[in-house]
């Protein structure tokens, strides 16, 4: 019988949370499920308890890979491999709420057919301790149905943000397929650049604002983990690559709403001036390394970021052309340091938050 949800769980060291994570799927009251567990090279028995599940359930299925580096390959490899109607990321070090597919599978069945159904998750913070507050992209008392643009548009003006968590959306399998929407390979921040892409493209998009997801701040993740400036530097590098490139693709086609480009500037032009020019990076990340890693995302020359320049604001605009020098002329690039540390930072920290 083909299952209804498909749940992805890459795994990789997870030994200490893998039982709760799979007995949080097995336990579950809706039965119409397969979970592919994607287990890259590890020191510790998470293999073995993957298998374990997999010799009890058949619903279980296990795949084995190399160590990557990110849970990219994992899901990469999941989606090609399932077979249900839709589709939940779960990583191995996470749970979901007992009865959460059931519910979720009841409002599908209520409003069918959408390409992604946003939930709320749930955030236990194991490093500082308490659970933190649920978090929702949409509106509690929203419930109706939007284009993917329409949804950026709302989760930015309500959150600053238009990249939601991968996991804390169901997708329509056909959707991804469709599109071509995989995870970057090797990526620690792949849901940075898989999410805001995956979120657009959707032509019906509803929330459902269904608690099911319990996430987990963890000692040794890879969030918590991320101490200094250049930890993701090589990864945003490439994740800010292809970001630009989609934004000059999209933004290209008839009926675009120039207000997405407005918003997508915010904020990766931010993460370009956090990871490279803030205060921090400046004084923690060798100038060597960053003029490397901007040159990497700048490879194919400046045309997609003067794409995205163009739907900024005005002291984005000014910086732009500073960010620009550091990467063509490397000889020059205190001086861009000097721009955004004396000039750039003070006052948008002042006007622009």
């Amino acid at each position: 019988m083909k299952p209804f949800f498909s749940i992805i769980v890459p795994c990789c060291n997870v030994e200490q949370y893998i039982r709760e994570s799979l007995d949080s799927v097995a336990g579950q009251t809706f039965a119409g499920w397969e979970c592919i567990l994607g287990v890259e090279d590890s020191k510790d028995r998470t293999l073995e308890i993957a298998r374990e599940y997999a010799a009890k359930d058949a619903r279980f299925k296990v795949f084995t890979g190399p160590r990557s580096g990110s849970c990219s390959a994992s899901r990469n490899t999941g989606m090609d491999m399932a077979a249900g109607e839709y589709v939940i990321f779960l990583d191995g070090d996470d749970t979901i709420a007992d009865g959460s597919l059931q519910a979720i599978h009841d409002k599908i069945a209520e409003h069918p057919g959408a390409d992604i159904y946003p939930c709320a998750m749930p955030v236990i913070d194991e490093v500082h301790g308490g659970e933190m507050p649920l978090r929702d992209n949409y509106p509690a008392g929203f419930s109706g149905e939007l284009t993917g643009p329409e949804a950026t548009l709302m989760i930015y003006k309500r959150r600053r943000d238009p990249c939601p968590m991968l996991q804390l959306s169901v997708f329509r399998r056909e959707h991804l397929v469709a599109n071509g929407l995989k995870c970057l390979y090797g990526m620690k921040r792949q849901d940075s650049e898989f999410a805001p892409r995956a979120l657009y493209l959707a032509k019906r998009v509803i929330p459902i604002h269904v608690p099911f997801y319990l996430y987990r701040v963890r000692s040794g993740s890879i969030s918590t983990l991320a101490k200094k400036t250049d930890y993701f530097l090589k990864d945003y590098a490439a994740i800010l690559k292809s970001l630009l490139a989609f934004h000059a693709k999209v933004s290209a086609e008839p009926g675009f709403d120039r207000r997405i480009s407005a918003c997508w500037a915010r904020h990766w032009l931010t993460w370009i001036f956090y990871y490279w020019f803030s205060a921090r990076a400046i004084r923690g990340t060798p100038r060597a390394h960053r003029v490397e890693m901007l040159q990497r995302m700048f490879a194919d020359g400046f045309g997609d970021f003067d794409a995205l320049v163009r739907a900024a604001s005005r002291p984005r605009r000014v910086a732009a052309p500073f960010v620009k020098l550091f990467a063509r002329h490397p000889s020059l690039a205190w001086l861009s340091d000097a721009f955004f540390r004396f000039v750039y930072n003070p006052l948008a920290g002042l006007r622009e938050g």
